[in-house]
């Protein structure tokens, strides 16, 4: 089934725009890139080339700084202005060796500068160490190691903008809260690293290799896969997180089937095993413009799981 890497890319995978109004530049750059494995688009000017990103979502911009129109300051200004693309990497061009235009770049949000003409092994190994610490940085949850909200929205808007096929699986955890208040947060942690090896397992068993895994907070995961998919990836992860989930419990309430917890009133409250929910979203049947959108249905979804009992899954086969 060949390596996997779940929100992440291997380089043969990776995109650059490179932005540049020098066609002899672009041309030298666009060869040494995708010789080195690279999926190279071009723009010979700011203008395009933020229609052209917004389109395409590249994994990583190379951007010249002096350039008719908009230039690269001022397409990194709008880029930057935007949370969604505040961790995509940037490799600002210049002819320059101006500190002060280095340091003007750097504050706008610049990952790195390359100065022209440019030595092929320092570009190969700065676009390489950029891509290894930018996907350093992402892992933004440092419970689980997986990436946090603003990549989960940059990768729901590449599949949306893609127009192929797409599944994505709300996954949340039931009783969670009762069992935080009865075994304190550190035990509770326990659940939540568990239930994300229990994914990544899912994926690496049935996934796609460009499958997304995401840790949106506290139990809340979301998978972005394809519909063909959902039922095996589902299915796996119900039966592995029932088939563990009773050894987080002490075996006094595991003999009961359930713990009591004093709500806020006073009463004692019995609570079930923690189970978990998944509410599946694709656009089979309808359309969406926006990752809002996809959110909205899910929560309707997910109201409906609440109201059943145990681990379930449930998707929406709604038409537009």
């Amino acid at each position: 089934m060949g390596e996997k890497i779940f929100g992440g890319s291997n380089v043969n995978e990776k995109s650059i725009l490179i932005v540049d109004d020098d066609k002899f530049s672009r041309t030298i750059l666009k060869n040494i890139l995708s010789g080195a494995g690279y999926k190279i688009y071009e723009s010979q000017d700011g203008d395009e080339a933020l229609k052209l990103y917004r389109l395409i979502l590249p994994d990583m911009i190379i951007l010249d700084v002096v350039m008719p129109g908009l230039s690269g300051f001022d397409l990194l200004r709008i880029l930057r202005d935007e949370e969604e693309n505040q961790l995509v990497p940037v490799i600002l061009l210049t002819s320059s060796d101006d500190f002060e235009e280095k340091i003007h770049g750097l504050e706008l949000g610049a990952d790195a500068y390359i100065t022209k003409p440019f030595n092929e092994k320092e570009l190969l190994a700065q676009v390489k160490n950029l891509f290894q610490r930018i996907e350093h940085n992402r892992m933004a949850n440092p419970l689980t190691g997986l990436r946090g909200n603003i990549d989960i929205k940059y990768e729901i808007r590449r599949r949306i903008k893609s127009g192929s096929l797409y599944a994505v699986l709300y996954i949340d955890l039931d009783n969670f809260k009762a069992y935080n208040d009865y075994y304190g947060f550190s035990r509770g942690d326990k659940i939540i690293k568990q239930t994300s090896r229990i994914l990544k397992d899912a994926l690496f068993k049935f996934g796609n290799t460009n499958d997304f895994l995401g840790h949106i907070g506290g139990d809340d995961f979301i998978i972005i896969t394809t519909p063909d998919r959902v039922e095996c990836i589902c299915n796996y992860i119900i039966n592995n997180f029932d088939e563990d989930i009773k050894r987080y419990y002490d075996d006094e309430d595991v003999a009961n089937g359930y713990i009591e917890v004093i709500n806020r009133r006073g009463e004692i409250q019995r609570f079930p095993f923690v189970s978990i929910s998944i509410a599946v979203v694709t656009n089979e049947n309808r359309k969406f413009e926006n990752e809002l959108q996809i959110s909205a249905v899910a929560a309707e979804i997910k109201r409906k799981l609440k109201s059943m009992e145990g681990s379930k899954y449930l998707k929406d086969r709604r038409k537009s």
